[in-house]
């Protein structure tokens, strides 16, 4: 292994530590060596704080004169909530750069690198380019489509069910799986749930390790007329906010539920790609699918699942009237159905779990 190499998997690793803290804005880090020392390290900690190459520049201060500065991504060139790295990179004397990945986003992309090398600055482009990307999939994701990012997540029986013909599912997996889930809630920026579920389950769809109230995930529901029980936990707890995505109009019936802290997002219909575009619109950038068997049937037929997750319980549940994942209209061929690349499969205590990721070439 290349030092170069080493040093970009070091701010890569550094990147990871990050994962959903700086949403809207990309997991980037970056390094700054002198003389094989490391002299400079710096990562983006939340939107609207300074930049990687900012904190590592800063440590490194006069050192940082001819060194070699490390960055996952791009560095901006545009004024946003803080001045452009480009800027801060020229002033510190750095003498060559490597970016792992350009920005997607048309403000930035290829500028940034442009200016650089403008300054006389020597950039190498895309080491350790594929790992990069992966920790920015939300990111690239979110300017390219201009939607939320979607992780379909699942507990279910072999043969496919999330519940009995009773409508009874707690608990089909076991709880070290259960427990597993929960990193899945404090990584998105929102969960979401159909009315159904709140009807029947009651739940309070927060995650059961986290120490800051801020990370706390938006919870939504989908209740086209309005259903859900005005004391439900999601509308009384307090515990996160609560956003209602309906296609009911009657503002007296809103006034109910924004008496209570929720917010209302009225929309045309609960089709996914209005509920997304909307969701997107208010800040979303990322989303956990939760349930019930409607909301997961409309997200896999309409093809905007992103990535799913599943966990399987080593049981069979049987009948054509127990609820199902894949209870929609499906794909008539396989050619136009919905592809994925395996990358987790782990096994947890008696129950495996299997990570999908969305074949970008096959993704709407």
């Amino acid at each position: 292994m290349s030092n170069h190499i080493y040093y970009m998997q070091q701010v890569i690793q550094l990147a990871r530590m990050v994962s959903g803290q700086t949403l809207p804005n990309p997991q980037v880090a970056s390094i700054v060596v002198k003389d094989h020392q490391i002299v400079g390290i710096g990562t983006h900690l939340f939107a609207g704080g300074p930049h990687a190459e900012v904190y590592a520049l800063n440590q490194a201060g006069e050192r940082a004169m001819g060194a070699t500065l490390y960055v996952s991504l791009e560095p901006c060139a545009h004024f946003g909530r803080t001045p452009p790295c480009v800027d801060a990179i020229i002033k510190s004397g750095v003498a060559k750069v490597y970016v792992a990945n350009l920005d997607s986003n048309p403000l930035v992309s290829g500028k940034g690198v442009e200016a650089l090398r403008a300054a006389g600055i020597d950039v190498d482009i895309g080491l350790c380019a594929a790992e990069a990307a992966e920790i920015n999939r939300v990111f690239f994701h979110n300017m390219r489509k201009q939607m939320p990012y979607v992780t379909l997540k699942v507990g279910m029986s072999l043969d496919g069910r999330i519940a009995t013909k009773e409508n009874r599912s707690q608990w089909i997996t076991g709880n070290e799986s259960r427990k597993d889930a929960h990193q899945y809630r404090v990584e998105h920026q929102a969960i979401l749930v159909g009315v159904n579920t709140v009807i029947t389950d009651n739940p309070s769809l927060t995650p059961h390790m986290l120490t800051s109230p801020q990370s706390l995930p938006t919870r939504i529901i989908l209740d086209h007329s309005l259903r859900t029980p005005l004391d439900a936990k999601l509308i009384n707890d307090g515990a996160a906010p609560t956003w209602i995505v309906t296609a009911n109009s009657d503002t007296t019936i809103h006034q109910q539920y924004i008496m209570r802290g929720a917010k209302i997002l009225q929309v045309a219909e609960l089709k996914p790609k209005i509920v997304l575009t909307t969701l997107y619109q208010n800040g979303v950038c990322s989303l956990l699918v939760e349930g019930g068997e409607q909301v997961y049937s409309s997200f896999i037929d309409s093809g905007y699942v992103d990535q799913l997750v599943c966990y399987y319980s080593p049981q069979l549940i049987g009948s054509t009237q127990a609820k199902h994942l894949f209870a929609g209209n499906g794909f008539a061929d396989l050619e136009s159905n919905m592809k994925f690349k395996i990358s987790e499969v782990k096994q947890i205590a008696n129950d495996v779990k299997i990570v999908c990721i969305r074949d970008n070439e096959g993704s709407i």
